[in-house]
């Protein structure tokens, strides 16, 4: 056993052969336990988000239906198993008076920033799911099966294993711990090779040990070892320390949590801070940027706080809401790079007044903030 210090910035995803039994009905029993060892962390200051599948299988025991695999039937099923799993989830985080929100997303809502709308809901996304952590409140996630039907149709996020990844990066998480009936990812596979290993540690996601990860595959789930393993690649590569083990275990997310090593580990590659200062740099805005007063800079540099309305002195060329600009001291010298919360039209009207005014100068506001600090990086 190898004890490190505590996560606090958690992603929890749980697999549909995990959260429904033989019959293809909710798993109550796990469900419990699985909320139970969250609702411990987050009594103990954790924050967490948990990811999961499992709304097709419990929509198909919802309807009694087993004959029709089309994409369309399986929606519907979708739509019956969300409202279904959600309830079930409500009630159980009620008893440790923990609320939860619903949260479906769709490929292009998150970790997609290619045009300017993937950028806009991208920011939507980090914003309000950073809002439900701030308020306390646990939120749910799944893909969006009844208007995406690329993961029903085999080609999108795979067992929600890539959408759990890519939240993980977005909300630069701490750690992803990827639950299912298998006990990790192993040198071959178990169920025919009595040899097989389980892999302790992954540091390097090379082809020799991508083609390791075909098998084993949780039987009612849509996603295997394969997307595992992409998921964990993405998820370290972005800073975030990657768990793949049982969720079957006794209190195996609070013994995650704490460092035991259980299943396979995959160490990020980088630090999460690194990763989103090579990101923005990347993608920084070339049209234009934003000039802050010294005590701005001085906050900015000094104090990691947001950047507010009242310390913009100027705005400087023209980009969108969502965009990655420049923040520039009044000599020109480049501070800081973050994601802007206002464009540079709607700034340019907010500059140099208190967040309290934003609403009553444009109409609307998308936060006090015009770059918040988890989505800015100083220089």
């Amino acid at each position: 056993m190898q004890q490190q210090a505590s996560y606090r910035r958690i992603v929890v995803k749980a697999g549909t052969a995990l959260l429904t039994n033989d019959t293809g009905n909710p798993n109550y029993e796990v469900m419990a336990g699985l909320v139970n060892q969250m609702a411990r962390l987050h009594r103990d200051g954790a924050r967490l988000i948990l990811v999961s599948s499992g709304a097709v299988a419990a929509g198909r025991g919802a309807v009694a239906a087993t004959e029709d695999t089309s994409v369309q039937f399986r929606q519907a099923l979708a739509a019956v198993g969300q409202s279904h799993l959600m309830h079930i989830y409500q009630d159980l985080f009620n008893e440790s008076a923990i609320t939860v929100a619903q949260v479906l997303l769709t490929l292009n809502d998150v970790g997609e920033r290619r045009t300017r709308g993937q950028k806009l809901r991208d920011l939507n996304v980090r914003n309000t799911l950073a809002s439900l952590l701030d308020l306390g409140v646990v939120p749910i996630v799944n893909e969006n099966d009844v208007v995406a039907v690329d993961e029903l149709a085999g080609a999108g996020f795979g067992d929600n294993d890539n959408l759990a990844a890519r939240v993980a990066r977005a909300m630069d998480a701490e750690l992803l711990i990827l639950l299912g009936t298998v006990n990790g990812l192993y040198t071959s596979d178990p169920t025919v090779d009595p040899e097989a290993e389980i892999i302790p540690t992954i540091s390097r996601f090379d082809r020799r040990m991508r083609a390791r990860a075909g098998a084993p595959r949780d039987q009612k789930g849509r996603g295997g070892m394969a997307t595992k393993f992409e998921a964990a690649k993405f998820a370290t590569e972005g800073g975030v320390d990657v768990f793949i083990a049982n969720g079957e275990e006794p209190d195996i997310v609070n013994r995650l949590v704490q460092g035991e090593r259980v299943g396979t580990f995959c160490p990020a590659s980088q630090k999460a801070k690194e990763s989103r200062k090579n990101w923005l740099k990347r993608h920084v805005s070339k049209s234009g940027w934003v000039v802050v007063d010294d005590g701005a800079a001085d906050v900015l540099l000094q104090r990691d706080r947001s950047l507010l309305p009242v310390g913009v002195t100027s705005v400087e060329g023209t980009f969108e809401r969502g965009e990655a600009v420049q923040i520039r001291n009044g000599r020109g010298i480049q501070v800081a790079v973050g994601i802007a919360n206002y464009s540079s039209t709607e700034l340019d009207r907010i500059k140099g007044v208190r967040s309290n005014r934003v609403a009553e100068i444009l109409g609307d506001r998308y936060g006090d903030e015009v770059v918040h600090r988890r989505d800015m990086i100083r220089l």
